[in-house]
């Protein structure tokens, strides 16, 4: 068996990032619908998330890519033109419709109780309401949750705090019966999946589970570029055991590469098709959702970055900030910064900014600064505050004045 070509720490992470989609385009340049629907197919994925401290995080990987745009382009393109269509991958996500049969498998094992117990638990005791549910769907969608002839408020502790109506729909949609489109402010509206995903689409063929989980494999490392196989598992979070045997048909078959790669002990994947550019020149705030750094095992060891969500620690106990966005410069992951749009104001607070170890805080403070302004265009609004105080802080400031 030939060695493994040794890639150098720089090297793994420009790989990485230009897989990413960093360095493709100008972010000072406008951004229009072909430029998102590239980007999509080129990650496969966008994770959605409710929470709009900054801004929903599905228009964030965008923007840290592209630059400053107008998110009702990707409205458009996933709820009015259906070119993606929302599916339970990597939490609730967008993928591309055509995408739509590697992902049955995962829509059957729901159906065979491989979901949340709660789910499983109402797919038992309600089957003749969720067939009800189904058939109104059918009949009357696209329909929200509160637009149920009989949304059944909830009953008993353990279905929480939404109606069972909502529980129905929900395991309809884990299992592929129906699908999801949002409106106003980001609710859902169910649909037959049928009609959001094309005709010739639905008619495919299904694949095997194993070769549809080798194709997700496949595309997760083109995603990535490069990664070990937890982190290539966690892309589209593939059944562990299900994939492990995969990795070594997928190197026999040439599809995947070995690499030696410095930071980690597991064995590191490269996609054949992976392009290492001779420098990076990046610079982008990135959403805590964002697909290069979702897999905190690798920010350790290709980026030395160590990163904890903290929108769930109590106050006292955070070390950073409630929503904390890594910032990337170069190819490296300089610093992070606690940030809040202040819609009422109409100001973007800077609430803490922090460099990494052994980064020299006055020598990104004037990247950082017009990062924030890019943002701040992107998010609507029309000023920065900086409501912290420390040394990257102050070079923020004054770069800002």
């Amino acid at each position: 068996m030939p060695k493994p070509r040794s890639l150098s720490p720089e090297q793994a992470r420009r790989i990485a990032l230009h897989a990413q989609g960093f360095g493709a385009k100008d972010r000072s340049t406008p951004v229009n619908r072909g430029h998102l629907r590239r980007l999509v197919r080129r990650l496969h994925i966008l994770q959605l998330d409710s929470v709009p401290v900054i801004i929903r995080t599905q228009y964030m990987p965008g923007f840290s890519r592209l630059g400053a745009y107008d998110p009702t382009l990707l409205d458009d393109i996933a709820y009015r033109h259906d070119d993606w269509f929302e599916a339970f991958v990597h939490e609730a996500s967008l993928v591309p419709v055509e995408d739509e049969p590697l992902f049955r498998f995962m829509k059957e094992r729901a159906s065979n109780g491989e979901t949340w117990g709660g789910l499983v638990k109402l797919a038992k005791q309600e089957s003749a309401y969720i067939a009800d549910v189904l058939q109104e769907v059918a009949d009357r969608g696209p329909i929200k949750a509160n637009e149920l002839t009989d949304p059944r408020p909830r009953e008993g502790e353990w279905w929480g705090s939404r109606s069972i109506g909502t529980l129905a729909l929900d395991y309809l949609f884990r299992i592929g019966a129906v699908g999801i489109r949002r409106v106003g402010n980001f609710e859902k509206e169910f649909d037959l999946l049928e009609r959001i995903v094309p005709t010739d689409v639905v008619n495919q063929p299904t694949p095997s589970q194993d070769d549809a989980l080798k194709e997700l494999l496949v595309r997760s490392a083109a995603a990535h570029g490069i990664g070990t196989g937890p982190c290539l598992t966690d892309y589209f979070r593939l059944p562990k055991r299900a994939v492990k045997p995969l990795f070594a048909e997928l190197v026999e078959d040439g599809r995947l590469l070995v690499v030696d790669t410095p930071g980690t002990t597991r064995e590191t994947y490269l996609h054949p098709d992976a392009v290492v550019p001779r420098s990076m020149h990046a610079r982008a705030l990135l959403s805590p959702f964002d697909p290069l750094v979702w897999h905190r095992d690798r920010g350790s060891w290709l980026f030395d970055f160590d990163y904890r969500i903290e929108i769930y620690v109590p106050k006292p106990k955070r070390k950073y900030g409630y929503y904390v966005l890594p910032f990337l410069l170069g190819d490296e992951i300089v610093g992070r910064c606690d940030l809040k749009t202040d819609r009422n104001d109409g100001v973007l607070r800077l609430l803490g900014a922090f460099a990494e170890p052994g980064i020299d805080e006055d020598a990104i403070a004037a990247d950082l600064a017009a990062e924030l302004q890019q943002l701040a265009t992107m998010v609507g609004v029309d000023q920065i505050s900086v409501d912290c105080r420390g040394r990257l802080a102050d070079g923020v400031k004054s770069a800002l004045t």
